[in-house]
C-alpha cells in the first residue's frame, strides 16, 4: 500500500471477542418524519481493544454507543458482549457522556463512590478505598473533597472518568467526553487516557467526530458515513503511544482519514463502502 501514512483499512470481519454488532439498524420517530440513524451496522471489537467511532454529526455514532450501552434498542438486527446479547444497562459497560453529569450535590470523593454502589458486596470501607485509587489515578488526589462547582470543565470530566472506572467495568463506553473543553485541557486528558488505558487495557469504545483525536486515541477508527450511518471503512492506527494529538506522524493519518471522510481517496489508504 503506498502513500505517506500507510493507515491499513481492514474488513469488518476481524474476529470478534469482547463485543459484536450484527446487523445493527436505528430510526427514529419525528412529528413528520421518520430519521434513519443507523442502517445494517456490524462491528466487531476485540478484547483490551480501544476503537473509535468517528464520522459528521448525525451519522448515528452515539445512537450506535447507546444501544451497546442498553440504553435503546435496536429496530432490527443485535448486540452481544461476551457472547450475551445486550438487554439492557448493566455494570459491565459504563458511560462517560460529553458532559460530565456529575451530582452536584455530592462532592467528589461522594461523586465517585455513588457510582460503587453496583458494588453492594463491598463494605463501605473498600468502596473509599477503591474511590481513591481511581481519583489518585486520574491526579484528584489533591481535590478528592472539593465541591463540584469549585472545578474546572477538565477536573470534572477527569472526576466522570474516575466514577466511570471505579466499578471495574468490562467495556468503557466515551460519548464526545472531551468534545467541550479547551484544546489544551483536552490535549492533557488524551494523555491521561492513554496512561490509564496503557495500564489497565480496558476495552474502550470511543466516539468522537474529530479525526485527530480519533486517531490519537485509537488502536482502530472506524469511520461512519452520514445519513443513515453505516460503516463506511476501518483503519488501524500502528502508531507507538503516547501520541501528541499535534504530531506530524499522526496528523497524516488524519489528513489521508478525513480524505477518505469527505469521499476523496490518494492511494494509500482508499475509501471503501462497506456493504449493508
Amino acid at each position: 500500500m503506498n502513500g505517506t501514512a500507510n493507515a491499513k483499512q481492514i474488513p469488518t470481519d476481524a474476529s470478534p471477542e469482547k463485543l459484536r454488532v450484527e446487523n445493527v439498524s436505528k430510526s427514529f420517530r419525528m412529528r413528520r418524519e421518520t430519521v434513519q440513524a443507523l442502517d445494517s451496522v456490524s462491528l466487531d471489537v476485540r478484547e483490551g481493544e480501544f476503537v473509535c467511532l468517528c464520522g459528521p454529526s448525525g451519522c448515528g455514532k452515539s445512537t450506535l454507543l447507546n444501544i451497546v450501552a442498553g440504553l435503546e434498542k435496536p429496530d432490527s438486527g443485535r448486540v452481544l458482549a461476551d457472547g450475551k446479547p445486550i438487554e439492557g444497562p448493566g455494570s459491565e459497560r459504563m458511560m462517560m457522556f460529553q458532559q460530565s453529569s456529575l451530582f452536584p450535590w455530592l462532592d467528589t470523593m461522594g461523586n465517585v463512590l455513588f457510582s460503587l454502589k453496583l458494588k453492594p458486596r463491598l463494605t463501605n470501607q473498600e468502596r473509599r478505598e477503591v474511590a481513591e485509587f481511581y481519583l489518585r489515578l486520574v491526579g484528584l488526589e489533591k481535590f478528592m473533597r472539593a465541591n463540584i462547582h469549585e472545578l474546572s470543565g477538565g477536573m470534572r470530566q477527569r472526576v466522570a472518568l474516575a466514577r466511570a472506572l471505579a466499578p471495574n467495568p468490562r467495556m468503557l463506553l466515551m460519548d464526545e467526553p472531551f468534545g467541550a473543553l479547551d484544546a489544551m485541557t483536552r490535549e492533557q486528558l488524551h494523555g491521561d487516557l492513554q496512561r490509564i488505558w496503557e495500564k489497565h487495557r480496558k476495552t474502550i469504545v470511543f466516539v468522537t467526530h474529530d479525526v485527530r483525536e480519533a486517531v490519537c486515541l485509537g488502536d482502530r477508527v472506524v469511520l461512519f458515513s452520514p445519513h443513515p450511518g453505516r460503516v463506511r471503512g476501518q483503519y488501524e492506527i500502528p502508531l507507538p503511544r503516547p501520541r501528541n494529538v499535534n504530531g506530524g506522524e499522526l496528523a497524516k493519518y488524519a489528513i489521508e482519514i478525513t480524505e477518505a471522510l469527505k469521499g476523496k481517496g490518494n492511494g494509500s489508504a482508499s475509501q471503501r463502502e462497506e456493504s449493508p
